[in-house]
């Protein structure tokens, strides 16, 4: 893939999959340490012990329509191109945890892309929450879709208020000094 927020957009889907409430999207930067780091975490139904030490593989997917699936292959790959990797913890009843790593500077690392896009668009799924906190050294940009519910209720999915969360998450991340498409 291209950018790294369509990478983010099918792993979150494997979590919507999994009948989460809450999912949280965790982007770290560290220019001295060289990393960039993306943490998916949610709260669905985990995963067995089995099918968590397949889930690298392209042959396996919990999907009914496709023997493939390439979400987490090649994410891996995106990370272990760029001098990282990825970890994943699950437990059944309790939620999985994907963390992968890339160096920050690496002219592999695809660019992060339209994240306002990805976000804004994983608010069109009923019951589901999303918690979404870049941070890029000290600085730090967190947005909650149960903060934004609280204001605009039910509405939160209408054009309007869509184009001005995409507009706030581009403004906000402007401002603690992400290059969204570089």
């Amino acid at each position: 893939m291209r950018e790294l927020s369509l990478h983010i957009l099918d792993l979150v889907q494997n979590s919507i999959t999994a009948n989460s409430n809450l999912i949280k999207v965790h982007i770290e930067e560290n220019t001295s340490e060289n990393l960039f780091k993306i943490i998916i975490e949610d709260d669905g139904k985990g995963m067995e012990k089995e099918f968590l030490e397949k889930v690298r593989s392209p042959f396996t997917t919990s999907r009914d329509t496709r023997d493939i699936g390439l979400g987490i292959p090649l994410f891996e790959a995106a990370c272990d191109r760029c001098g990282g990797g990825i970890e994943i913890w699950s437990e059944v009843g309790e939620g999985t945890k994907l963390v992968g790593t890339m160096e920050r500077n690496n002219i592999d690392r695809p660019p992060l892309g339209r994240i306002n896009e990805t976000i804004s668009s994983l608010l069109l799924f009923d019951n589901v929450d999303i918690e979404y906190i870049h941070k890029v050294n000290e600085n730090e940009f967190v947005f909650k879709s149960t903060e934004i519910k609280e204001i605009v209720g039910e509405d939160i999915n209408s054009p309007s208020i869509i184009k001005w969360i995409n507009e706030y998450i581009i403004e906000n991340l402007q401002g603690i000094g992400v290059d969204i498409w570089s």
